[in-house]
């Protein structure tokens, strides 16, 4: 499956039980895209399109079981789309202080955002309201992800470390040492005993839980480019996404 956005992306999720996938665009536009599971040779169909911010989509997720749309921006604000009729159902302005930069689902009514200034908060989506808010970083936040057994949000930074934010507590609960360069993504492994991050220079850094002052392993001769971004495929392998556009798979 091929798809000619035409303009650059910035993120991307897929609808959790639907063949649909939502982008979000360097100019703001929120397009959603219906493709075939089945049938290579059919293309994508763009079903909706939404100018969603004034300033670039930096974040798409989908919530609510896929019936809505969240969307992220530097104009400060948080918009959430019907999927169906591209309508608006909320928008916080000036949800943050700085330009957002990621969103993640916790709950079936929660949701996180992070921002440039190392801000994270913690949305009710049916009250439409911050719950919680965590001063985690000095610098913005390039990924977020969530331990719903300990109630948790781990998060990296542009500032080189690795926080744990305690969700029962409102507060910051461990923070990494600084590492030698800006971590850029987070994925939990072997059933949540372990934290992988990935950092600008390409290196893995192995984190146990509970143990967040310092890593326990570093890889380093994975990638000479940076690890972006990194999805879980099952407890023991993780597919990367590089700035050099490739994709791999380690394990």
């Amino acid at each position: 499956m091929e798809i000619n956005l035409g303009k650059l992306a910035f993120d991307i999720d897929f609808h959790p039980s639907d063949n649909l996938v939502a982008t979000g665009l360097i100019d703001g536009d929120l397009n959603l895209y219906r493709y075939s599971a089945d049938n290579t040779n059919s293309d994508p169909v763009r079903v909706l399109e939404v100018h969603a911010h004034t300033e670039s989509c930096r974040a798409a997720r989908f919530i609510n079981g896929g019936r809505a749309l969240l969307t992220g921006s530097p104009d400060f604000s948080i918009l959430a789309t019907d999927v169906e009729s591209g309508s608006t159902i909320a928008r916080l302005d000036n949800a943050h202080e700085a330009a957002i930069n990621r969103l993640i689902n916790l709950t079936e009514s929660t949701v996180a955002s992070g921002d440039d200034d190392g801000c994270i908060k913690v949305w009710d989506t049916r009250e439409r309201s911050c719950c919680n808010s965590f001063e985690a970083h000095e610098d913005y936040i390039s990924d977020i992800t969530f331990s719903s057994d300990a109630m948790k949000l781990l998060a990296t930074s542009g500032d080189g470390t690795l926080s744990d934010c305690n969700l029962r507590r409102n507060k910051v609960q461990a923070q990494s040492e600084f590492s030698e360069d800006e971590l850029l993504s987070v994925v939990l492994m072997k059933n949540g005993r372990k934290v992988v991050c990935g950092s600008q220079t390409g290196i893995l850094l192995l984190y146990s839980w509970g143990c967040f002052k310092d890593c326990s392993d570093r890889f380093v001769d994975l990638s000479s480019n940076s690890i972006d971004t990194m999805l879980k495929l099952d407890e023991d392998r993780i597919i990367t996404g590089s700035e050099n556009g490739m994709i791999n798979i380690l394990s």
